[in-house]
């Protein structure tokens, strides 16, 4: 799908997640079907998820973590995928550096580190190594509540 300005438009307004179809398009100057159109085909299209995020620092005993993971495998989107569907992953990428892959990754009480890594870490196969890095304060990170 490609975006236009008026789709951008649109994402930009509904940062507030609550922003009504109207406000959004009195706001562009467009009909409210026609934003309501847009948001529903970008959803269909995985351009856009509307979800209530948290600041994991508001969550008593949360914790959010930094996980970069090294591979044996040159597969990285392969792995990448098998990562994010670990309880407790909140995202996944492929990047560059000395890591494959970084995992945004939140954990609770009675779902700590050593839970994280002993039951689901160790489920993928080709991890070369890991290097963990805890947030103990974040300023603007609000990621979607992940455990049950």
């Amino acid at each position: 799908m490609q975006l236009d300005q008026t789709n951008l438009s649109i994402i930009r307004q509904l940062r507030n997640g609550r922003k009504s179809f109207k406000a959004i398009a009195n706001q562009l100057n467009l009909s409210e079907n026609t934003v309501r159109a847009r948001v529903q085909r970008m959803i269909d299209e995985d351009v856009l998820d509307i979800v209530g995020l948290v600041n994991a620092d508001s969550l008593e005993g949360h914790r959010v973590l930094i996980i970069g993971v090294k591979l044996k495998t040159p597969d990285l989107v392969a792995k990448g995928d098998e990562f994010s569907r670990l309880r407790g992953v909140v995202s996944v990428s492929v990047v560059t550096g000395r890591f494959d892959l970084l995992l945004i990754v939140m954990l609770k009480p009675g779902f700590d580190l050593l839970e994280f890594y002993t039951h689901e870490v160790s489920k993928v196969k080709d991890v070369q190594s890991t290097e963990t890095f805890v947030i103990y304060k974040n300023f603007n990170l609000k990621i979607p509540y992940v455990l049950e």
